[in-house]
């Protein structure tokens, strides 16, 4: 008989795909965790972007500026050590006359 599906092989079609049943429910939750989580990502990034457009360009280049002027000053005593480095090893070469 083809006629319409009884409930008793509706509740038997459950019982018999249970483990379906389970498996497609924990990807649901699976994916949804996945999506929430993402989401969450993007609202933080976003945020992070927008903190960063409300300080705007000026704090970055006064951080980048005093960037420049460590190096500098750095740069400035690397040539001063090698030129004490460089008198030195001219007074140690030197051959006694």
């Amino acid at each position: 008989m083809v006629g319409s599906p009884r409930p008793e092989s509706g509740t038997s079609w459950l019982r018999e795909n249970s483990t379906l049943i389970y498996f497609l429910l924990a990807q649901l939750i699976a994916f949804s965790t996945a999506g929430a989580s993402i989401l969450a990502y993007m609202v933080k990034l976003e945020t992070r972007v927008s903190i960063m457009e409300t300080r705007g360009a000026e704090y970055t280049v006064a951080r980048m500026d005093e960037m420049k002027q460590r190096i500098t000053v750095i740069e400035e005593k690397i040539d001063k050590n090698s030129a004490q480095i460089d008198r030195l090893i001219d007074q140690y070469l030197k051959k006694p006359q």
